[in-house]
């Protein structure tokens, strides 16, 4: 464990530039030692279950689902905690309204910040703090990029997986980055998954990568739970009448059965989990640190937080949590 210590040290020494992991800049690249063939894929310690959540592509909502699928558990008395895997763009800090810096446990594992009964990590907690000179206290966004290798990001992740005091979890959700890279191989190298969840919208353009994102984990041997289609309609807040904005064109509004992501689910042979409805009030919930699931705990009929919750009971059943 005293590599946790080296890597992501809580000096500011450390926290204060773009390499965080202490690899050289310059000269002689560094040595690591030689493996025989690939990891070998173990469970996380002190967690039960591993579900991936992915989209393959950016802009669909994938991290806005991931942290409120994973409220969803915690609501439900399942033992749950989230890990931004995104190193370039992490948005779990955003969602659950967190900051600040980790401290580390008497193995020099980080431990987990926590808010609404939900137990999280992300690079974004590791980076340095932006601070407010506003005179109403309001912080501004953060411009520094996170400039790393795959070398870096590979010993990033690596750590993230590994070096986390997560305490005794039913179940991890994992919120995966854009694409089918680095991360994502690294991941299913190091980790045993249980199951993925693929996030895309109703559009072909989205379709095309979470299609390309089941073929990843296809290919990887993870069981995928299922695909949701996320921003699937407008409901009227007047008479709940539902718009499919993103439709495929006047023929097809009446039968969206038989096209797009319910097609193509059939034709993969994964269950299509559900749709997520497009409403303003997800994406203000979800940029001011309050989820859907959390924001509308007390409304009575809230059609967003039971879209939101119907996904999550199909997955906990499907990968064996007591859902009750």
């Amino acid at each position: 464990m005293t590599i946790c210590r080296r890597m992501f040290s809580t000096s500011r020494s450390i926290l204060s530039h773009d390499n965080p992991l202490g690899l050289p800049r310059s000269g002689t690249p560094p040595s690591f030692p030689r493996r025989r063939g690939l990891p070998q894929k173990r469970t996380i310690r002190d967690v039960k279950k591993v579900v991936a959540v992915s989209s393959a592509k950016g802009g669909v909502g994938k991290s806005t689902v991931a942290v409120n699928l994973a409220l969803a558990f915690a609501r439900r008395g399942i033992k749950t905690g989230i890990l931004d895997t995104d190193i370039f763009g992490p948005s779990i800090p955003t969602l659950l309204n967190l900051s600040g810096e980790p401290r580390l446990d008497e193995n020099n594992c980080l431990v987990p910040l926590t808010n609404y009964g939900l137990k999280s990590m992300s690079m974004g907690y590791l980076l340095p703090q932006t601070q407010s000179d506003s005179p109403t206290g309001e912080v501004p966004m953060d411009t520094t990029p996170i400039t790393w290798r795959g070398l870096m990001v590979t010993k990033a992740m690596h750590q993230l997986l590994h070096s986390v005091s997560w305490g005794p979890l039913d179940v991890l959700v994992l919120d995966l980055p854009p694409g089918t890279g680095d991360v994502q191989l690294t991941i299913n190298q190091e980790v045993i998954i249980d199951g993925a969840v693929i996030v895309t919208t109703p559009q072909d353009i989205a379709l095309r990568d979470a299609v390309r994102g089941f073929g990843m984990f296809q290919r990887m041997d993870v069981p995928v739970l299922g695909m949701v289609r996320n921003m699937a309609y407008f409901a009227c807040p007047n008479c709940g009448h539902q718009t499919r904005i993103f439709s495929h064109g006047e023929g097809h509004q009446s039968h969206c059965e038989d096209h797009g992501v319910v097609a193509e689910c059939k034709r993969l042979g994964v269950d299509f989990l559900g749709d997520i409805p497009l409403d303003a009030q997800v994406c203000e919930d979800a940029d001011r640190g309050k989820p859907t699931m959390v924001a509308e705990e007390n409304v009575e009929k809230s059609v967003r937080r039971q879209a939101f919750l119907d996904v999550a009971e199909q997955v906990a059943n499907k990968i064996g949590l007591d859902w009750h």
